[in-house]
């Protein structure tokens, strides 16, 4: 759910608001250099003359408003990066900045978008929502991967964590950016709401058409199609596969966002930190009873040395744009809240309570809620140490929704012990937080092999870290029995 590494939505309003007050910027992210015509080719059409993939006719993305096409050697970040298939920007901040990069893996590449009317993404300099990036090695197993991205990024910012390791082992992969990217989405529709609907349809709408281009690509549909994502990319997978199960064979869901309708959700946990760590941090008499108060808003002790960070960077902006998207009119005239206010400061993010918000609100999160009847094998993921939605308000909940559903033969969940939310800060402190990232690869394999009947992955539990583990160990390792 974390907010992205830029700000690079044009102003877009919905109607009767007035434009934003106090600056919503994050540091700027650099747009994806654009290949030349001659790398290229126009999809449908035959590859460059001597080329890689001469002589062959390139898939064609149904429904799509443009594409384009290009035969690489190198699908994964080890040569997307240096080619201008990817952006860095995207991904930046993801990842343990030691995680290996997989090379070797030559294939198409189709970037494009489907019809849309936002305009929030400049990748390619498109200025279009909706896009999209489907990759389709030459040795292929047979499977699809799909995913929508966390945050509110562009569709490339899965590359490192997810699309470079499954793509080294042969599945063909295919992301989205949800159809509104950057901190002011909720600009994009017309009422509460609307813009994190769109996420959901954006996928679905991606996984129908990447299983066409695998059949066209490989002459064969995909044998397997797997969801999986990360933070609001989590939130993804949870809904299609109660939703549209019949699309996939399964998926992983790596902590991803919980909405529900009488909570908790992001609206109910964020304001309690608001008001309670400025407390904390200023010492004196109250700083004891503002810990306690966070945690029993859920964030857990032991998780202290990450308020600092997270309340600089993420929980007042996540809990601004997220009440916009859902509570536009709490602030009046004023779009998506005043940063940093003080408790007391009229209109203020901090006092923010949803549970006394009109009916009109609760309906808002209604239509985006979760109701754990998953219809496919699910994997569940999260780390203990998760303060941006802590594990005790998210994860924990969501597991025993789908057992009240009657959906718990299809659930596996394993907490993490000192996981977090945010990859990257295990560099801040590899003595005191694990990577989930091999967590999410072990995860897979897991599905993989609960999928083909090779033995159910182990019960419900929480993966202990190795007494005495190094980091380079952590960052490659994660067994989940």
């Amino acid at each position: 759910m974390f907010p992205p590494p830029s700000a690079a939505a044009p102003p877009r309003r919905r109607p009767g608001r007035r434009a934003l007050l106090g600056a919503l910027s994050l540091a700027g992210a650099c747009s994806l250099v654009s290949a030349s015509a001659a790398a290229v080719p126009a999809a449908g059409a035959p590859a460059t003359p001597g080329g890689r993939c001469a002589g062959h006719a390139l898939p064609h993305v149904t429904g799509a408003a443009h594409q384009q096409a290009a035969c690489l050697d190198e699908l994964t970040t080890a040569g997307t990066v240096a080619s201008g298939h990817t952006d860095p920007a995207d991904f930046a901040g993801l990842t343990p900045k030691d995680l290996p990069t997989p090379s070797g893996v030559p294939g198409i590449q189709i970037d494009g978008y489907f019809p849309d009317t936002s305009t929030t993404n400049t990748n390619h300099g498109w200025n279009h929502d909706a896009q999209f990036v489907i990759r389709l090695p030459d040795r292929w197993n047979g499977g699809l991967v799909v995913s929508g991205t966390p945050a509110n990024r562009e569709q490339y910012a899965n590359d490192r964590a997810i699309s470079d390791w499954v793509l080294s082992r042969g599945y063909a992969f295919a992301a989205t950016d949800k159809g509104n990217t950057g901190p002011t989405f909720y600009r994009d529709g017309r009422g509460p709401g609307d813009a994190v609907a769109e996420w959901n349809t954006r996928v679905t709408q991606l996984t129908r058409a990447a299983r066409a281009v695998v059949a066209q690509r490989y002459h064969r549909p995909p044998v397997r199609t797997l969801a999986t994502g990360l933070s609001n990319g989590g939130y993804l997978v949870r809904w299609q596969l109660e939703n549209h199960p019949e699309l996939y064979d399964g998926g992983v869901d790596w902590e991803g966002t919980l909405w529900r309708s009488d909570g908790p959700n992001p609206l109910t946990f964020l304001p309690p930190a608001l008001r309670a760590y400025p407390v904390y941090a200023a010492g004196g008499a109250g700083a004891e009873d503002a810990r306690k108060a966070m945690h029993q808003a859920g964030y857990p002790a032991g998780s202290e040395f990450l308020w600092p960070y997270h309340h600089q960077v993420y929980w007042d902006l996540t809990q601004r744009v997220y009440r916009e998207e859902a509570d536009p009119d709490f602030d009046g005239p004023t779009e998506a809240g005043t940063p940093y206010c003080a408790p007391g400061t009229p209109d203020c993010d901090a006092d923010y309570d949803y549970a006394t918000r009109p009916p009109a609100v609760h309906r808002a999160v209604e239509r985006i809620a979760l109701t754990g009847r998953v219809g496919k094998p699910l994997i569940t993921l999260q780390g203990t140490l998760d303060v941006l939605l802590p594990i005790s308000k998210d994860s924990d909940v969501y597991a025993r929704m789908v057992h009240r559903a009657g959906r718990g033969a299809l659930l596996r969940y394993y907490r993490v012990e000192d996981g977090t939310h945010v990859d990257s800060l295990v560099d801040a402190f590899p003595d005191r937080l694990r990577p989930m990232v091999p967590c999410h690869r072990s995860a897979v394999e897991a599905l993989e092999k609960w999928l083909a009947g090779r033995g159910r992955p182990p019960a419900d539990h929480t993966v202990h870290r190795p007494a005495g583990a190094d980091p380079a160990t952590l960052l490659t390792s994660c067994p989940l029995e």
